[in-house]
């Protein structure tokens, strides 16, 4: 991986070199502060305000550059548009493709303008980090604070640049105008937004826009919930997955397998607690049944993880028989009446959970250029299930015998899915393919361990080679890799992907705890709202299983929706930390309204709350997992111990204690559940908010 240091100077347009956030210089400043501090030359005051002073020198230089360039290309706009009004009065072919090859040369100068103010703002977003990090202080909460809500805010120039997209925006719009009177057609970018100006240069300059201003669509938002970390440094030679190496099928197994575990999780919520009572537990312990699956998965991430490293087939074939084999016990455990074999098959469900093998497969064998649209079908592929899994339940609503195995409403989610996982496993060692660089990596090490001298003979090969090059040069260089060693960020050992959580959780700033316990808040509440509604709809409301199997499903069916319109809308009106804000006072108010404050509980109160908690705990997830995915380091991205498991333990650890606590409250009487159990979600939400304020000024 390429350093940023490194990366900037190799990106920077020659002509402009003048003008680039002097990276080097501030990383040097950095030290000697650290040093002056250390032996008492400056006060950390006095390094606040110096810092500040070279920092604002740095951006003011950046802005007005930037707004010297967009003169440049608005007068090229416009001289290009009074050419293109004449031509349009005495049509000329030969003119006409000459004005859209200049139009596209001013649009490849955007291009550069606009990767010019990108590698700005992440220099300087690095820099603050380096600052905070280096001193322990909150300097990047005190500078974004100071700088970017004044009046006269040059910071906002480089983190949101409305001049730049205007400029973008006349681009598009003359080259489109272009377009349409060439064939006859008055239709204009705005009137129909979602058609897009098919041309190359069109495409790369939104692309730059929305990478620089965070615009999103559906496709991306869904995208960012699968949290498949990129690297931030990313080079030209990032992907490495080429078409005729992607397997369709493959990928759709992953999909499929997805699709199936969220179904097997959430197909058993409406009669666990009907089936713990016929095993002779309360209806409570269903909190048991529906966690202890989660428990399993706690420990089963980590090994997919590891195990992905090496196979993407052989884990998937694991998982499918665990899970085959787990919902078996969980159907035959009626019969046996036994509730130890009933949680043994659910532990064994998830100890096959692979989710994290299937963030992993797309990440890696899936083309960049469809990588989104293979997170977003995992993350669909998520939602459906959850709704299916509910739904399915419902129409299960029927008893039968055959051969002294009986067949109802609480054995039949278990029969089905091992079905359902039975015919995956065929499907699945039919049609999969291991993807090559396993191949290609297996047939090396054979090729080493068989042939030890050949590999002798390359090393001295590449010895010979090496005291054959110019000592001089070779010195140079050597001193120069050592002072980029010397640096902790720059050292090789500062990219290296964590081997542990612990070496992980060093990792992880102030920022990223924070979201990482948003997540296990949003999780820990919505965990309470579904495992408990059964028992709670029965007692108060006398809901049957269908009932609470149609509730549970409308609730799973407004993900799609709802991340559609914030996605699509939402995301491009407000910032994501203003949204992700927004959402836990939302979540706060749903948690608060579900409250039993009088003996009478109704109908519409608990709906409404359900409802406002679910749908905003479900936009939380969103924006909380993209604010993740750029605070979080970049050796977070890869490796066992990566961004996608933490997050994933973090909420897989939220739904172990929500079902625990729907137990433990259990014993204290069903008419108390609802209250016991919505206290600790309370409190945790509290505390994210206030955790959300004081790192405010960091997410941005």
């Amino acid at each position: 991986m390429v350093n940023f240091g490194k990366k900037l100077m190799a990106d920077q347009v020659e002509e402009w070199k003048g003008y680039y956030i002097n990276y080097k210089l501030m990383k040097k400043l950095l030290k000697q502060y650290v040093q002056q501090t250390q032996i008492g030359g400056k006060d950390c005051e006095q390094v606040l305000k110096e810092f500040s002073r070279i920092l604002d020198d740095q951006i003011e230089r950046i802005v007005l550059f930037l707004l010297q360039q967009q003169g440049h290309l608005s007068r090229r706009i416009e001289e290009l548009g009074a050419q293109r009004a004449a031509i349009m009065q005495q049509v000329d072919t030969s003119r006409v493709f000459q004005l859209r090859e200049d139009y596209r040369e001013v649009g490849r100068d955007l291009v550069k303008l606009l990767r010019f103010v990108d590698m700005n703002a992440t220099g300087l977003r690095k820099i603050l980090k380096k600052f905070d990090k280096r001193f322990g202080y909150k300097f990047t909460d005190y500078y974004v604070t100071t700088r970017s809500n004044h009046p006269y805010s040059q910071l906002q120039q480089v983190f949101k640049q409305v001049g730049i997209v205007a400029v973008a925006g006349a681009l598009s719009r003359n080259l489109a105008y272009l377009e349409h009177e060439h064939r006859g057609s008055f239709l204009s970018i705005y009137d129909n937004p979602s058609v897009v100006l098919q041309d190359p240069i069109i495409d790369q300059v939104n692309h730059a826009v929305q990478k620089l201003t965070h615009a999103t669509s559906f496709m991306q938002y869904l995208g960012q919930h699968a949290l498949i970390v990129q690297d931030d440094t990313p080079s030209g030679s990032e992907d490495n997955v080429d078409d005729e190496s992607y397997h369709f099928m493959s990928l759709m197994l992953n999909l499929v397998n997805t699709f199936l575990y969220m179904v097997n999780t959430y197909i058993i919520v409406p009669t666990a607690d009907d089936y713990s009572v016929s095993l002779g537990a309360a209806a409570t312990v269903c909190g048991i049944i529906i966690g202890s699956m989660a428990v399993a998965q706690v420990f089963s991430s980590v090994y997919f993880s590891a195990w992905s490293n090496r196979s993407y087939f052989r884990p998937l074939v694991f998982s499918s028989i665990m899970l085959f084999s787990g919902n078996l016990l969980y159907a035959l455990a009626y019969d046996l009446n036994s509730l130890t074999v009933l949680l043994i098959g659910r532990i064994l469900c998830g100890l096959g959970s692979a989710r994290a093998v299937n963030r992993r497969y797309i990440s890696d064998c899936v083309p960049l250029k469809i990588r989104l649209q293979a997170s977003a079908g995992f993350v669909s592929a998520s939602a459906l299930g959850m709704a299916c899994g509910p739904g399915l339940a419902g129409f299960l609503q029927t008893k039968f015998t055959i051969y002294s195995l009986t067949f109802n409403q609480s054995t039949l989610p278990g029969w089905v899915m091992s079905i359902a996982w039975l015919l995956y496993l065929v499907w699945l060692w039919f049609s999969f393919k291991e993807p090559e660089h396993f191949a290609k990596a297996a047939a090396e090490a054979a090729a080493r361990t068989s042939q030890p001298s050949e590999s002798g003979h390359q090393e001295s090969a590449n010895l010979e080679e090496g005291l054959a090059q110019p000592l001089l040069l070779g010195s140079e260089e050597r001193l120069d890799d050592n002072s980029e060693d010397n640096d902790d960020e720059d050292a090789k050992s500062s990219h290296e992907p964590a081997t542990s959580f612990a070496s992980a959780y060093k990792l992880l700033t102030p920022s990223v705890k924070v979201q990482l316990l948003i997540y296990f808040m949003l999780k820990y509440a919505m965990e309470i709202l579904l495992s408990e509604s059964s028992v709670v709809t029965t007692y108060y409301f006398n809901w049957d299983t269908s009932a609470v199997a149609i509730f549970l499903a409308i609730l799973g069916l407004t993900v799609l929706p709802v991340n559609a319109i914030v996605g699509s809308y939402v995301t491009n009106w407000f910032e994501d930390r203003q949204i992700l804000l927004a959402s836990e006072i939302m979540v706060l108010i749903g948690i608060i309204m579900s409250f039993r404050y009088t003996p009478h509980y109704s109908i519409p109160q608990y709906v409404s709350s359900a409802l406002i908690t679910f749908v905003f705990a479900e936009v939380l997830e969103g924006v909380n997992l993209s604010l993740l995915s750029r605070v979080m380091s970049s050796r977070l991205s890869r490796g066992t111990y990566n961004g996608g498991l933490l997050s994933t333990e973090a909420g897989t650890l939220a739904r172990v204690v929500a079902d625990a606590t729907i137990t433990a409250a259990g014993y204290l009487g069903t008419d108390m559940l609802l209250n016991v159990t919505l206290l600790p979600p309370l409190v945790i939400t509290i505390v994210s908010i206030v955790a959300t304020f004081c790192t405010y000024n960091t997410l941005y």
